[in-house]
């Protein structure tokens, strides 16, 4: 294909989507598309702004903490990553469900109450995602205004050149089709003026009050939609500008409103960060947000009818213009001086702001953002109970899961990394990072005092595990085990009224990236290791100056430099249980299968049946040496007592959980856990020796092994990379701190 077919092709494709996506229309064309839509074309900022919401839909998400419903903008699945790969997975918001739950509320509310009459305050510690909520809502829009569902639309004036090609003409214009006349459609060389109002009006607002209520009315009624229009549109006003204008060609034209909306022009729009149009960041600067200018002494229009030539207009700007019909973000507002602001207490109360020459109506959703000293400096003021009514607060915490703060490290910081980044370094810092935010529960919140006590008995790491994964301590027995799963919804929402809460403090994950990238320069290690992250957990404690470093140890909590220690034996842990299946000499899933038998013996015997053989079918005698093996590993003393009370657990199971499958790892984890530790002490020592030859494998050149020792080793350290993405650079400082402080090395 040649350069011109190329353009050719180009134009028509582009000419067909200009068409297909109805970019210009007149108000009679518009008309006929608001009555097959009346919802989609009728919708305030926030119905628009909840529309949005359920367009990209909704799911329900499980944690630790319980189910949630998550939605799916916040994914960001929509961007395109384009070359640069996986980009939403940067942008999205991780995680904060209950805030994303909390903002769609207060969009509902604005809709039943027929506009948008709060500010929406997101507070929190700074690094919390606050802006990330806003900008992930922002780009939500951008993509939803380039949907069919998300069509918007603003009006603008044109004013064509009369029968000479020069004058301005009110002659009559070409008819189309049966309706009445517009200039809508004119070329842009036929049209000799034109007025865009910069706050994006609803071309329904040219309809007189009277009447367009009973447009709206009537159009609902036709469609059958329940609620009420939004306030805006029943009772609304052109803006003083396009007033001027109507008011002036409809008694040009002796108060014809057909010729009248023949000067009308109907655009669609799209929202845009980039462009500042509807979706607008304020930043905490000293100046006002919005403001007038006069329009005719602009030279350009000094072509304007005589109809409009002793009219003097005024057009509105600023980032209350800019946003009008979406979202405008008030980023650190509570570091602007209160009279800078002020100005939103009326303007929340009214829906208007007063400018010198007119009144600026405001049709968008107000989000701003604070951090929690800011907020507590504000409640002190005199004024704050006056904006205190006018305020909707939504707190966004540091996360408390550690699973989902290491999405946040691998969306935008792993692929920044210049080195290998080894298996676990990034759950060792976000498991560091969630301890040094949380909060040691006390008894005197709950009204269930055995539940109180069982949570003030978590040590912190125990609460990271039970918010991560809802594992409960395995020194629990079964009755506080169960009593702790039941009242999981009310550990976890402890602090949720109470100041301070969990997540106020702690490390942010601003300082963690930069704690992550300095880790993975570091001269005494090849990769981004655990070991390369620990140790820079504690430099970083040592020359840090942060509020949460200076907080006073509480009964295990808030301890730092302590919890480093106890991330390593985690780390150790299940790098251990890594190298011992690796070596092939401890099958952790052979121990399940073999409880699992055990149970399903159990329960023939307490039956008082037989067992049956899986090929011949024939009665079989209960299999006593699977009994002696299980109950002396376990020390069980009383045989029969313990076999009721493993029937009496998945009974009372099934009972709580009539639509779930027994899985006997997590209903008898304890046992297995025991099971799986006598195995171990039985062949540490053969696995000491597998170790050990693969640390020499790894670090000597004449390792002195014979060739069964080699060829164990060397399968291990394949299977270590193979099955859990280890290399041999990693593997070589992790095995000999393993050698060293779990074989004794």
């Amino acid at each position: 294909m040649g350069a011109r077919e190329a353009l050719q092709q180009l134009g028509a494709d582009i000419k067909e989507r200009f068409q297909t996506e109805k970019r210009v229309l007149s108000f009679e064309e518009y008309l006929a598309e608001f009555l097959e839509h009346p919802w989609r074309h009728s919708r305030d900022a926030s119905r628009y702004m909840r529309d949005c919401v359920d367009h990209f839909g909704a799911y329900e998400v499980e944690t630790g903490r319980g189910s949630a419903r998550r939605y799916r903008l916040f994914d960001q699945e929509f961007v395109d990553g384009g070359a640069e790969g996986d980009v939403a997975s940067r942008y999205r918001l991780v995680g904060h469900e209950a805030l994303q739950e909390g903002f769609y509320r207060e969009l509902t509310n604005f809709v039943q109450e027929g506009r948008c009459n709060r500010l929406l305050m997101l507070h929190g510690p700074n690094g919390s995602a606050k802006s990330t909520f806003a900008a992930c809502v922002m780009r939500g829009l951008e993509h939803y205004s380039e949907t069919g569902d998300g069509a918007l639309y603003r009006f603008a004036w044109v004013f064509p050149a009369g029968e000479d090609d020069k004058t301005m003409g009110f002659g009559p214009a070409p008819k189309r089709g049966s309706g009445p006349t517009s200039y809508a459609h004119f070329a842009a060389d036929r049209i000799r003026a034109r007025l865009v109002s910069p706050l994006r009006e609803h071309p329904l607002l040219l309809i007189p009050p009277e009447e367009r209520a009973r447009v709206l009315e009537q159009a609902y009624a036709d469609k059958g939609i329940d609620d009420a229009p939004p306030l805006s549109l029943l009772h609304g006003r052109l803006e003083q500008e396009n007033a001027q204008i109507y008011d002036a060609l409809l008694a040009a034209d002796g108060g014809d409103l057909s010729k009248v909306f023949a000067h009308v022009q109907v655009e669609r729009y799209y929202l845009s960060r980039r462009y500042r149009t509807g979706a607008v960041t304020i930043g905490p600067q000293m100046t006002v947000d919005a403001g007038e200018r006069q329009i005719t002494a602009d030279r350009t229009l000094a072509q304007l009818p005589a109809a409009l030539s002793g009219v003097t207009l005024f057009e509105s700007f600023g980032e209350l213009v800019d946003g009008a019909g979406g979202l405008i973000e008030y980023s650190d507002l509570l570091k602007r001086p209160l009279d800078a602001w002020k100005y939103l207490l009326l303007a929340i109360e009214t829906g208007e702001i007063a400018l010198q020459h007119s009144v600026l109506p405001i049709n968008s959703v107000l989000l701003a953002s604070t951090n929690e000293g800011h907020l507590a400096a504000f409640r002190e003021h005199p004024e704050y109970n006056s904006f205190r009514a006018r305020l909707s607060m939504l707190r966004v915490g540091y996360l408390l899961d550690y699973l989902r703060e290491m999405e946040i490290y691998d969306a935008q910081i792993v692929p920044h990394c210049q080195r290998p980044v080894a298996p676990h370094a990034i759950q060792v810092a976000a498991l560091w990072a969630v301890l040094t935010r949380l909060r040691r529960s006390s008894a005197e919140h709950y009204e269930e005092a055995e539940l109180g006590k069982l949570a003030a008995d978590l040590s912190a790491m125990e609460k990271a595990m039970l918010y991560a994964s809802a594992v409960v301590p395995a020194r629990l027995g079964g009755d506080e085990e169960k009593l702790l799963r039941a009242g999981m919804p009310v550990v976890t929402g402890e602090f949720a009224n109470l100041f301070p809460y969990e997540g106020i403090g702690g490390v942010s994950p601003r300082e963690m990236r930069t704690l992550l990238m300095d880790a993975a320069q570091r001269d005494d290690y090849t990769c981004l290791s655990p070991l390369a992250v620990l140790d820079q957990i504690v430099q970083f404690c040592e020359e840090g100056d942060y509020e949460f470093l200076r907080e006073k140890p509480d009964g295990g909590y808030h301890d730092p430099i302590a919890f480093v220690g106890q991330v390593r034996g985690v780390w150790l842990d299940i790098f251990d249980g890594e190298v011992r299946a690796a070596t092939g000499l401890v099958d952790h899933e052979e121990h399940a299968r073999l409880f699992s038998d055990y149970v399903s013996q159990v329960s023939l015997w307490v039956k008082g049946e037989r067992g049956q053989d899986p090929h011949t079918g024939e009665a079989t005698a209960l299999d006593e040496t699977l009994f002696e093996r299980i109950e002396q590993t376990l020390e069980v003393e009383d045989t029969e007592a313990f076999r009721h009370s493993v029937i009496a657990a998945i009974a009372a199971h099934a009972i709580d959980n009539p639509d779930a499958d027994v899985e006997h790892e997590v209903l008898f984890k304890q046992h297995l856990s025991r099971l799986q530790a006598a195995y171990f002490a039985e062949h540490r020592q053969d696995v000491g020796v597998i170790v050990d030859g693969m640390a020499k494998l790894l670090t000597q050149t004449d390792h002195g092994m014979d060739a069964e020792a080699v060829a164990a080793a060397r399968g291990a350290l394949d299977r270590l990379a193979s099955d859990y993405g280890h290399c041999d650079e990693c593997l070589a400082e992790s095995l000999g701190v393993l050698l060293q402080e779990r074989y004794g090395a």
